[in-house]
């Protein structure tokens, strides 16, 4: 778990969760670790392709197995993790 601000998308289809974290995501600052909590399996290959296309780090994805319940996957993104594409760093130079 990362401490962080959670976005609850279990239940929801693609691209919903990758809709929901982009908007949490335009609220809070670089170097905050986001966790996107997700039901549907498409998400743990949409959520980091979103983070690469966006200059996040995708740095971590869990399976919680709930005895009493359905399976889900907490995905985390560190925003601001890495330059995106077409990005310039501090000295003017690309990414």
């Amino acid at each position: 778990m990362s401490g962080g601000p959670e976005v609850d998308a279990r239940g929801l289809r693609c691209p919903l969760p990758v809709v929901r974290l982009a908007a949490v995501a335009r609220e809070l600052p670089a170097g905050t670790e986001v966790s996107v909590l997700a039901t549907d399996p498409a998400a743990r290959h949409d959520v980091p392709a979103w983070a690469r296309m966006r200059g996040h780090a995708s740095t971590g994805e869990e399976l919680v197995e709930p005895t009493d319940g359905e399976r889900w996957w907490r995905l985390t993104v560190l925003l601001g993790g890495r330059p995106g594409p077409g990005t310039t760093n501090a000295a003017g130079s690309p990414g």
